[in-house]
């Protein structure tokens, strides 16, 4: 079985599933973030049963600051990385305990 979804801490996947925006950060190694509620319960005792931690630190977030070019390939370590231009309006429709559903 192939497991494409978050399972533990550093294993470079994206959590898959219903969470929330719960925190803004304007102010990041990002032009701006926002960190979404990964882990659940659920995924917690996921990781728990397969005796890992499952990490958390997981953002929607724009290009990295001081890159002058969008950065291409998989360099976001699970997060969901989108270009200034969309996480400026991702940021403008969004507060904290928007929802977020992350699908594959």
């Amino acid at each position: 079985m192939l497991i494409t979804c978050k399972q533990r801490q550093g294993d470079g996947r994206t959590p898959e599933g219903r969470y929330y925006i719960d925190r803004r950060i304007d102010g990041s190694n990002y032009r701006k973030a926002l960190h979404i509620s990964y882990p659940r319960e659920e995924d917690r005792l996921r990781a728990l049963r397969q005796g890992n931690d499952p990490g958390g630190l997981i953002m929607i977030h724009g290009q990295p600051n001081n890159w002058r070019e969008r950065r291409t390939g998989d360099w976001t370590f699970g997060c969901i990385a989108v270009s200034d231009m969309e996480i400026d309006e991702i940021w403008e429709l969004t507060t904290r305990g928007t929802p977020v559903e992350i699908l594959p």
